[in-house]
């Protein structure tokens, strides 16, 4: 009797906890995915240069600069401002900038757009953008795509010391170069 009331017990207790797994919310794909993107991009190459990690908005129908207003401050993306590592010192754009993890913001143009790097952590949007957080601010050039990009993207190329980094979007493409 006294087996048959332990077992009981132990299987209540399982059932409990089994219940609770089975319970468990897990969120919904979000609208405007995060994405990452290297340099080198071969994932199988491990000793990276440069991560960065982003959120991709798309158009669906709506304007480039609705989303991304000439001359005011872009978290470049979607959700989080942009987080950018680089693994060693670097030129970013003809400016020199010590290894470590920065925020990147961005100002949109017509033919060059403004890139920043900031000390900004952990930051929503551009929301609480402050540009006493800068760390360097460089140019980025403006070129047209063939093709509309309906995703926000971000992609490298290059050799292993002359990188170029680019953002795409609608009918932009804006290259910074990188020298490792």
């Amino acid at each position: 009797m006294k087996k048959n009331v332990f077992l009981i017990a132990v299987m209540a207790i399982v059932l409990l906890f089994t219940n609770e797994l089975s319970a468990q919310k897990f969120a919904k794909l979000d609208k405007s995915p995060m994405d990452a993107a290297a340099f080198p991009t071969s994932y199988k190459e491990s000793n990276k240069t440069i991560k960065v990690i982003y959120s991709r908005p798309q158009l669906k129908g709506r304007s480039l600069e609705k989303l991304a207003p000439k001359g005011k401050v872009w978290r470049t993306g979607a959700n989080e401002a942009v987080e950018i590592t680089f693994y060693k010192d670097v030129n970013f754009g003809g400016k020199d900038v010590k290894a470590g993890k920065y925020t990147l913001f961005t100002i949109p143009a017509e033919n060059e757009w403004t890139v920043i790097l900031s000390s900004a952590e952990n930051v929503w949007g551009s929301y609480f953008y402050k540009e006493s957080e800068d760390i360097v601010r460089v140019s980025g050039k403006v070129s047209k795509s063939d093709e509309s990009i309906e995703a926000f993207s971000i992609a490298f190329d290059g050799e292993a010391e002359a990188i170029n980094m680019y953002f795409g979007f609608g009918n932009v493409i804006v290259t910074v170069p990188i020298k490792a």
